[in-house]
């Protein structure tokens, strides 16, 4: 066996598995927690479609929408292999190249999964995320493609793994009404999906939308309000950052 990594802790079950490009051996082994030190910050972060995810501290991420990207190559394939006579060698390396094609997207999402989930680990106590209803949210038809693309639920299942062994706090709240209600005067400002900005006609806020959203969801899970948080600059300077 080739490994990837040494293997840290006690190993209790290996799972056996055949991918397109060979066989893998899943080892799970019992690791004991390793605290990182307390950074005393706080973070609420709010998914989205347009950017993957806004931090409270108006810090967007943008979406790299793996399936997307890869959709061309996808059908191409899918092509390829609906073309060739079933059971023939030409039929199996067609196969062969859409299981690889798939595999390569599968791969691009979890290695984006582990890094954007690493970054808040590192340097937050609290953090909050939204807790979302994805099964239900995928039978929206016009946006079930790019809901599945993102893969929130990949990336809040590890962020939840690595805040465990790192002794954080992830604490998951309701996202209703986190988009309408302004984060610093508590008002609300009903806007539509289409509607990017908010701005306050009550205390004059002005800031992207899911900005406000995140520093809702922050208030929401106990961790410090609107604070010295900072627009990203006006709507007409959104360009999302890379953690």
């Amino acid at each position: 066996m080739h490994n990837d990594r040494p293997v840290e802790g006690t190993p209790n079950i290996c799972i056996i598995v055949r991918n397109a490009d060979g066989w893998y051996a899943h080892i799970v082994c019992d690791v004991a927690p390793s605290p990182l030190p307390p950074t005393g910050k706080s973070v609420g972060i709010d998914v989205g479609l347009e950017s993957f995810a806004t931090l409270s501290n108006g810090v967007q991420i943008a979406n790299p929408r793996h399936y997307r990207a890869a959709e061309r190559t996808l059908k191409q394939a899918q092509r390829r292999l609906a073309r060739r006579v079933k059971g023939s060698n030409r039929s199996r390396k067609a196969r062969t190249l859409l299981a690889n094609a798939h595999l390569k997207v599968k791969r691009a999402r979890w290695d984006f999964a582990h890094t954007i989930a690493r970054a808040p680990v590192n340097e937050d106590d609290h953090i909050v995320v939204e807790k979302l209803n994805i099964r239900g949210m995928v039978r929206n038809r016009p946006l079930a493609k790019s809901i599945s693309d993102a893969g929130w639920g990949i990336v809040l299942n590890i962020l939840l793994a690595k805040a465990a062994r790192a002794g954080r706090v992830v604490v998951a709240v309701n996202p209703a009404g986190t988009s309408h209600i302004c984060a610093r005067c508590g008002e609300s400002v009903p806007k539509r999906l289409a509607v990017r900005w908010h701005s306050c006609p009550y205390c004059g806020c002005a800031l992207h939308r899911d900005h406000n959203a995140a520093l809702n969801i922050l208030k929401k899970g106990g961790g410090t309000a609107f604070g010295e948080a900072q627009p990203l600059g006006g709507p007409q300077n959104r360009e999302p950052h890379r953690l």
